[in-house]
């Protein structure tokens, strides 16, 4: 068995290598104040930037409403980090999204995350996106931070052999692989990042192990 330092250390570069940014954090509280530090600093997303100053629905000036902050969608979390987040977002004056994000497809900023496990040999995450609103947030984010548990890192995909079998005879399973930032060379082969989905993904790994 591998010492999880160094299983680790290669998932780090493999991550590294298709332009996933990873940190260290001693608890998922550490993780919530990165998103939010994360979402402060970055340039809001653009969502119909024309039109606003005209006479809308209320629908439609919700939506205006929204860019007026940044937006981070974090969906699945327990009761305490969710308040923990809500906090932290009304102190740096962002937004916590508790819509259905089906209703929210453009203008988040964040999408923020538990991964179920990573793979060392890929530096790829492995999340259970059977919910909707996780699946939209690690898809339409702007940026796709994701939580990752020391204790839920593996050599290779081998290694979930068993995990993976009992995901996949439930009904209507959805299981995402996700190995860096959204990227496409599909235009004239020049590479562009974000296309299909982020342009970012920033790994945590919770030294919890």
């Amino acid at each position: 068995t591998t010492a999880p330092q160094a299983l680790r250390q290669k998932f780090q570069a493999k991550a590294e290598a298709v332009s996933a940014v990873v940190r260290s954090v001693a608890s998922p509280r550490e993780a919530l104040a990165y998103t939010v530090d994360l979402c402060d600093r970055k340039e809001a997303c653009q969502l119909l930037p024309a039109g606003c100053t005209e006479p809308l629905s209320d629908k439609a000036r919700d939506l205006c409403d929204l860019k007026a902050q940044k937006v981070i969608a974090a969906p699945g979390l327990p009761a305490a980090e969710r308040e923990e987040l809500e906090r932290l977002c009304a102190d740096r004056g962002l937004r916590l999204t508790d819509r259905p994000l089906r209703e929210h497809l453009a203008g988040i900023d964040i999408g923020f995350t538990y991964a179920d496990w990573g793979i060392a040999d890929t530096g790829s995450l492995v999340i259970d996106s059977t919910s909707e609103d996780l699946r939209l947030a690690t898809m339409v984010s702007e940026i796709h931070v994701a939580l990752l548990p020391l204790s839920r890192l593996r050599a290779t995909a081998y290694d979930l052999e068993g995990e993976l079998g009992g995901l996949m005879r439930r009904t209507g399973n959805y299981t995402a692989f996700i190995t860096g930032a959204s990227r496409t060379a599909d235009i004239e082969r020049v590479l562009a990042l974000g296309v299909h989905g982020p342009l970012e993904l920033h790994i945590l790994v919770w030294e919890d192990a």
